[in-house]
């Protein structure tokens, strides 16, 4: 990235701020912008996830970093709206700017017991994200092609289940970076 400024977006902060996910060689937020639709968290820009699209410019940040969020937006099955969320997040990130994230892993006692969560994120969902599999599974695998609803494309940098010191809860890290051009073909 040539940006000598890093941009930053925090979505879904409610009342925390700490940086969970880094780049390497990176620390501590740089320049960081905090969404919530919660109005008492104190977030710089109060804005429900659920509306598309969301209120920055295109290629306005280098991260975007959503902690135990995903899992409450959508709904299972919603496939059209998983994919305009995905490329509303790909549309605001810079090229090769990234997404990361923590979700309750599949493992997780959490991930069905709290009845606020709507939708499962799985290493297995980013293949859905990635532009290049469609390329390798469309019509050799029963991967379904969703390339008529999706533009965006997103390469999988990590992945990691890690379990809590307690050994309660299994939590899924994953980074993403966004692909500018798309390297979309039908």
């Amino acid at each position: 990235m040539g940006d000598l400024l890093m941009s930053e977006l925090l979505i879904g902060c409610g009342n925390r701020r700490d940086k969970l996910l880094y780049r390497p060689g990176e620390g501590e937020w740089t320049n960081l912008t905090t969404l919530d639709s919660d109005p008492n968290c104190g977030a710089d820009v109060e804005h429900d996830l659920m509306r598309l699209p969301l209120p920055f410019a295109d290629d306005s940040f280098n991260e975007i970093h959503a902690y135990h969020v995903l899992e409450h937006t959508g709904a299972m099955g919603d496939y059209r709206w998983f994919f305009a969320q995905w490329e509303e997040f790909w549309r605001i990130l810079k090229p090769d700017g990234l997404f990361c994230g923590v979700v309750p892993a599949v493992s997780s006692v959490w991930l069905f017991a709290d009845p606020g969560h709507t939708r499962v994120i799985a290493p297995e969902t980013f293949t859905f994200l990635d532009q290049s599999e469609y390329t390798k599974q469309v019509g050799k695998t029963a991967l379904a092609d969703y390339r008529r609803f999706y533009h965006a494309d997103f390469a999988a940098l990590f992945q990691d289940a890690r379990t809590s010191d307690d050994g309660g809860d299994c939590q899924f890290f994953f980074i993403l970076q966004a692909k500018k051009p798309s390297r979309i073909s039908v």
